[in-house]
Formats: structure tokens, C-alpha cells, sequence
């Protein structure tokens, strides 16, 4: 899957791999703590129970060839409205702000592709909201 011109379909749980992957890879800065928080939700959270953690780095590099043409978004987000259930499209913009979230900061790119990410998945304002609330409020430190 390293090739973002496969014929292979991405997994519902490749797709949120990849939004995660490209939310951390937004602000040109791939952070420690984002790739941990990547690795900590796959080991985690239920959608990932069969999913190898080997394949992160898989859909990592796909990602990042995806990300480097022009319209590399646009395919990204094309992958993931073709292979994604619609029911998960929340789950995957919650990921995304969890790991924009990650690393205490967010700058202007990670809010922009957050935004075409409510855009492109048809993400509620109001629902935005309270996803980005909770993002903020599991990532406070004291």
C-alpha cells in the first residue's frame, strides 16, 4: 500500500490512519508526541482491535507520497470518503483533533485542514464543536 496509486482499498481503520498521519504531518513537524498518540489509539481504542500496528507505517508512507502532489489532499480525502463508512467520518474528524491536539499547540494548517476535514466529511458546526471541545479537554495539561 506504500503506492498512493494502488488498486487495493484502504481499510475503514487505513482511512483513519491516514487522517491521523495527515493531521500530524499538516504542520510539516511529525511530532513525537502525535506518533505516539497515533500508536496509543491504534493499540487502544475498539475500531483498531484487528488492525496490525505493523501497517501504520504502510499507510504512513502512503500518505506522505499522496501529500507531496499537488492535489494530495484531494486524493486523500477521496481514498477516505470512497473506503469510510459515512457513520465513521465523526469518528475519523475526532482522531484528527486528538492528534492535532497532541502536542499542546495548534497552528494554522492543522486548523486548516481541520476545517476542510469538516468540509469534505460533511461535519456539523455544531458537531465540530463538541468534538473539538473533548479533543481539548483530554489533551489539558496542569
Amino acid at each position: 500500500m506504500s503506492n498512493p496509486n494502488q488498486t487495493a482499498p484502504f481499510s475503514p481503520q487505513d482511512c483513519l490512519v491516514a487522517v491521523m498521519i495527515a493531521t500530524s504531518a499538516s504542520d510539516l513537524d511529525v511530532g513525537t508526541a502525535e506518533l505516539v498518540s497515533i500508536q496509543r489509539i491504534v493499540n487502544h481504542m475498539p475500531i483498531f482491535a484487528d488492525y496490525d500496528l505493523d501497517h501504520v507505517a504502510v499507510i504512513l508512507d502512503a500518505v506522505f507520497s499522496m501529500l507531496e502532489e499537488e492535489d494530495g489532499l484531494d486524493s486523500l480525502f477521496g481514498i477516505v470518503k470512497s473506503y469510510l463508512p459515512p457513520n465513521l467520518y465523526d469518528t475519523a474528524y475526532a482522531l484528527a483533533c486528538d492528534i492535532a491536539a497532541a502536542d499542546g499547540r495548534l497552528d494554522q494548517a492543522e486548523l486548516e485542514l481541520l476545517a476542510e476535514m469538516r468540509y469534505e466529511l460533511d461535519i456539523s458546526r455544531l458537531h465540530a464543536a463538541a468534538i473539538e471541545t473533548g479533543a481539548r479537554a483530554r489533551h489539558k495539561v496542569i
